[in-house]
């Protein structure tokens, strides 16, 4: 699969957006773009927190599949920005199997990065028969291991973004940066709440890609950091809904067939690729691609090459089952 170098599709503009009322406060976001006759893939986004963007279109050919996705509750353009209440992982994998519903899809390929590997690893899980395969790239299960590691232990190479994450917060504050900026983030005060999301969110976006990244000159939209920043830290507070589960456990007894590609960066500092090993481990089955020149970011130039190519791979399976 590798020995071919692949780039992202052509931009593509041309989409539907829907939302579905999931409950009494949430409306959840999600668009359908390509082939309305294609193969049905959903995309779920990392962070927790994030939201799609239009990048993330072009990983699959619009010609033949028909491409899902959703903004996560809380997240993106769903509505209320940023809310927590009612936002757990299992409320996430009602709101996907409504929108499947509402779409009428009765399996598709499932694809997810990072927080976005966890999800769709549950959801599969759950939902297996809905299941046709699963993409999963740098690979997170909200284990005290790797929560420990983002938190804390990866001051070892990244010293000086922990320290510039930490100086934002009083001394006294420092040794438990989590339970400080978790205040600063919830605070009613946005005078207070928006810098501490702008500062948390720059942390990890620090330490995303093996090289340096320029600085954008965007200009920072602060409601969103915030949304973004208080969607991620209500998880991790809770290990992500899942913290208690072995999901490795539950993986290899579950999802033994199903085609699985799994996509890790050797130089991951964000989910470090033991976990993608170990889920490797546990569902022998699946291709498993670590690329050796990547950090974190599906953006670099060998995982998006071989996300494509995991894409293409499907495609090629799925053909041959029609034909």
């Amino acid at each position: 699969m590798q020995n071919k170098v692949y780039t992202l599709f052509p931009a593509l503009d041309t989409f539907v957006k829907n939302s579905i009322q999931v409950d009494d406060i949430h409306e959840v976001y999600y668009e359908t773009c390509g082939n309305p006759q294609g193969q049905p893939v959903v995309f779920l986004h990392g962070g927790p927190g994030s939201g799609c963007n239009p990048m993330q279109r072009r990983f699959f050919d619009p010609a033949h599949y028909h491409i899902v996705l959703i903004d996560q509750r809380g997240c993106g353009r769903s509505q209320p920005l940023g809310h927590v209440i009612n936002n757990t992982t299992q409320d996430l994998i009602n709101d996907i199997e409504l929108i499947r519903n509402q779409l009428g899809i009765q399996r598709w390929l499932v694809f997810g990065g990072s927080w976005g590997s966890t999800l769709a690893l549950t959801y599969a899980i759950q939902h297996s028969e809905h299941v046709r395969g699963l993409i999963l790239r740098g690979i997170f299960l909200s284990r005290p291991l790797e929560l420990n590691w983002f938190l804390a232990q990866v001051r070892l190479f990244f010293p000086e973004a922990m320290q510039k994450l930490c100086e934002f917060l009083p001394v006294d504050a420092r040794n438990n940066p989590l339970g400080a900026f978790q205040a600063l983030i919830f605070s009613d005060d946005k005078s207070i709440s928006i810098p501490a999301a702008i500062h948390w969110n720059a942390f990890e976006s620090s330490i995303m890609a093996l090289l340096p990244r320029a600085d954008s000159n965007q200009d920072v939209n602060g409601e969103i950091e915030l949304a973004r920043a208080r969607v991620q830290i209500h998880y991790i507070v809770n290990h992500c809904f899942v913290g208690h589960r072995d999901l490795l456990a539950e993986a290899s007894l579950s999802l033994a067939h199903i085609p699985t590609i799994i996509v890790q960066g050797r130089y991951d500092m964000v989910c470090p690729p033991i976990t993608a090993w170990e889920l490797k481990q546990a569902m022998p089955h699946a291709e498993f691609y670590m690329i050796a020149d990547a950090g974190h970011s599906a953006m670099e130039a060998g995982t998006t090459s071989a996300l494509v190519a995991a894409t293409e791979a499907f495609k090629t399976k799925h053909q041959a089952t029609h034909e």
